[in-house]
């Protein structure tokens, strides 16, 4: 599947009809009832505004519905980790199960979209659609060695970047469940039941295109990124990995160093901050 790169009550809306023994609203009212339920409940992430989750539309910026400033984050963010969706806002309210940072890139087109004037006209982007859901699967080794995956080049989204395995979660499918599912498709690694432990880690807005000077965006997710901690060593689940040449070209276990180097590394800049010295001159790759 696509790299995302590239998660509320549906049916809240009133159909009680008025006092007088009217049945219920007019035929009009009952069919935009009935389309904002299925949008609300086909919708993968939510806002919660004034107590009502509300979808968020494809153009919109997510980190900015949330009142994020400028800048990249981290904006803390209650969630409400649902299946198959993800119930966001900036407040604490009943449910919410995690508060989780979350970011974007320096250049998110979507953050520059916001601040663009006049904004592009609503035909050149998708606004019938909302901000899909992904997951990311940051796989731990009992050895602390962390697995990277690169995409292939022939991938219509994000070709040949390295990534963490993951992808889009189905509808109504546990967000944990989503993300082993994508790890098992890419990597051929399936984790015994019992031998791993798992916790989320935090959001990225992501677009593709990433930039805007490379075109109008046409894909838009929130990702959440999953720690998922196994009791095997690197070694163990090497031996397993059976890389799914469709979406795998190559594959990588990091090191703690390497993949702090890595997490300090902004994108869009040449230098990373504050690296260790010790780090090695060169990784394997496979």
């Amino acid at each position: 599947m696509d790299h995302p790169g590239t998660f509320g009550k549906p049916g809240f809306l009133s159909t009680r009809g008025p006092r007088g023994g009217a049945a219920g609203p007019p035929e009009g009212a009952e069919r935009a009832a009935a389309t904002q339920s299925h949008v609300m409940a086909a919708a993968r992430v939510l806002l919660l505004v004034s107590g009502r989750p509300e979808s968020v539309s494809f153009a919109q910026s997510v980190c900015g519905r949330l009142g994020a400033g400028p800048g990249l984050g981290p904006w803390p963010t209650h969630c409400g980790l649902k299946r198959g969706q993800l119930l966001l806002s900036d407040k604490p309210f009943p449910g919410a199960s995690a508060r989780l940072p979350l970011q974007r890139p320096p250049f998110c087109p979507f953050a520059a979209l916001d601040q663009q004037q006049p904004r592009p006209p609503v035909t050149e982007l998708s606004t019938n659609r909302g901000v899909d859901l992904g997951v990311a699967i940051i796989l731990q080794s009992s050895d602390q060695m962390v697995l990277l995956t690169r995409r292939t080049h022939t991938l219509r989204v994000s070709p040949n970047l390295w990534v963490p395995p993951g992808g889009h979660v189905e509808l109504d499918e546990e967000l944990l469940d989503g993300g082993l599912r994508e790890l098992g498709e890419e990597s051929g690694l399936q984790l015994p039941q019992g031998q791993f432990s798992w916790v989320p880690l935090g959001l990225w807005e992501s677009a593709y295109p990433p930039r805007l000077s490379w075109g109008l965006p046409k894909y838009h997710h929130i990702v959440l990124y999953l720690l998922v901690v196994s009791q095997e060593s690197q070694q163990q689940l090497q031996a397993r990995i059976q890389p799914n040449p469709r979406e795998v070209s190559a594959f990588m276990w990091l090191g703690p160093e390497v993949a702090a180097a890595v997490a300090a590394t902004e994108d869009g800049t040449e230098t990373p901050r504050h690296l260790s010295q010790d780090l090695p001159a060169s990784v394997l790759m496979t």
